[in-house]
């Protein structure tokens, strides 16, 4: 209570700050691509899965794409850094086979955006999917009956039953993920960059950590954490009313 109330001195010193732009660009351009690469994956996967009629290769081949979601960042980030040593990574002894240089994969800025996106992806591509198989359980078998009577194919069946069965899913999910669009996920980051990294892989999460933490600027590092879930709760407002007026569906 004796603390002396400061206004908007933080949100100035941020906004102020050479490193926000930066921070802010590095966000969102990461979260652009995992909505862009990422969120797609376990709709295409879980399509892929559901045509095949094989029973036991299709339980078997869900087991083993859960598998990733259960191992930790922790023990993931060691297995992309041993993947991708310049020394010993079988990414680069299979470049080595055809006759290119070995590649410091984690050292290079320009790069490290799309490791970290395809690590989200094999890890929670596979989890990701059971939520569009409880989505598909619950269409209407008759429809695809009546599909099959008609002479519809499996594709067409995928594109006029399927998809559209679990639009709603979808739309519900892209709005979670649109209105989280400043939260990168703070384990993967920070076990896998490094300082010349910083150019490109550094985020609200880490630079939060560092400064909140690191360097003991607790109110500083609250302000910007406020302004990240201000600008989340900004996002997922104007997402769902674009996705109520263009598809008609919305959480609200």
């Amino acid at each position: 209570m004796d603390s002396n109330w400061v206004g908007w001195a933080h949100f100035q010193a941020l906004f102020e700050s050479n490193n926000f732009y930066r921070i802010l660009r590095n966000s969102l351009l990461l979260s652009l691509y995992q909505i862009i690469w990422g969120f797609p994956a376990p709709i295409i996967l879980a399509l892929m899965i559901n045509e095949v009629r094989h029973m036991l290769f299709k339980r078997l081949s869900q087991t083993v794409l859960y598998l990733p979601h259960f191992i930790s960042w922790v023990v993931l980030a060691g297995i992309v850094m041993n993947f991708l040593s310049p020394s010993t990574g079988i990414v680069n002894h299979a470049l080595n086979a055809f006759g290119f240089d070995s590649v410091a994969f984690l050292l290079k800025p320009e790069l490290f955006r799309s490791i970290i996106v395809s690590a989200e992806i094999w890890k929670e591509v596979g989890w990701g999917t059971i939520i569009y198989f409880a989505a598909m359980a619950g269409i209407d078998p008759t429809l695809y009956e009546s599909a099959t009577i008609d002479g519809a194919n499996r594709f067409k069946k995928m594109r006029h039953i399927t998809i559209p069965g679990i639009s709603a899913t979808i739309v519900i999910l892209l709005l979670l993920k649109l209105g989280n669009i400043l939260d990168n996920g703070f384990e993967q980051i920070y076990l896998l960059y490094n300082p010349t990294t910083y150019a490109t892989g550094d985020v609200f999460e880490t630079y939060t950590f560092r400064i909140g933490l690191q360097q003991g600027r607790i109110s500083y590092g609250t302000a910007v954490g406020l302004f990240k879930a201000v600008i989340g709760f900004a996002m997922i407002l104007l997402a769902n009313s674009m996705a109520r007026r263009i598809s008609g569906k919305s959480i609200w």
